[in-house]
């Protein structure tokens, strides 16, 4: 998967995303980074891109020419018009069912404002999808832009060194992960839960399943309504509840 950054801060965009997972994945090919200045295409000596809003008010608001022709240049070097992610609070709210559609496409442009936005004629030219990752304001769209990155690559093939680790992490049908513990068996006077040292991995994955469920309605009860339920889930779920 090829991952197109527009951004006027492209430096931010590198250091984040070229660090662990994500960097790893990287180096062996199984996604790349691209980022594009937006200043570069400024179209004058200053590298200025913003103005003053029609209408008044604060703040300024990004040019779309500069915008344009920097989508321009990835259209030209991939050959084809790609789906475009403009990250803004005004957007759908970014979950797992979107990391999982995003991470089909061969390649995804973000979109990356400052100021007080863009143009919105640019917007409608070039954007596909408008994406918030939480109802809050952020300086500009790169934090949000890594965000995404690092959930979406986690989903593409050969990118975690376990292939099943995407598919058991948290929100797998909905549910949030169950507990993980690790060595020593008791810490401080807290013990791994016993059924984990068993060696009966039925018995694990049912303790797991029931965890992952108990977990959800204490801390996400609103993910329980789209949650994927078996026979088994909803018989465990029918027996807490008495």
């Amino acid at each position: 998967m090829n991952f197109h950054v527009l951004t006027l801060f492209p430096e931010m965009i590198v250091q984040g995303v070229n660090t662990s997972i994500t960097g790893r994945a990287i180096e062996k090919g199984f996604i790349s980074l691209d980022t594009v200045d937006i200043r570069e295409f400024a179209g004058n000596k200053y590298g200025q891109v913003d103005d003053y809003p029609y209408g008044g008010g604060a703040g300024m608001v990004m040019q779309p020419g500069p915008v344009y022709r920097s989508y321009e240049s990835v259209v030209e070097k991939i050959g084809y018009t790609p789906r475009v992610i403009y990250l803004t609070p005004q957007g759908k709210v970014f979950n797992q069912k979107m990391a999982e559609d995003f991470s089909k496409e061969k390649d995804l442009v973000f979109l990356c404002g400052h100021y007080e936005g863009i143009d919105e004629r640019v917007l409608e030219m070039i954007v596909t999808d408008n994406v918030s990752i939480g109802d809050y304001v952020l300086t500009g769209g790169e934090l949000p832009s890594m965000v995404m990155i690092d959930a979406i690559s986690r989903l593409v093939p050969g990118v975690l060194n376990n292939d099943d680790s995407a598919e058991i992490e948290s929100f797998h049908d909905n549910l949030l992960e169950y507990p993980q513990y690790t060595r020593p068996a008791e810490f401080m006077g807290r013990k791994v839960p016993p059924i984990l040292l068993s060696g009966n991995h039925p018995k694990v994955d049912e303790w797991r399943r029931q965890q992952s469920i108990l977990r959800t309605i204490e801390r996400r009860p609103d993910l329980m309504e789209k949650a994927n339920l078996t026979e088994a889930d909803m018989k465990f779920i029918k027996s807490i509840e008495k």
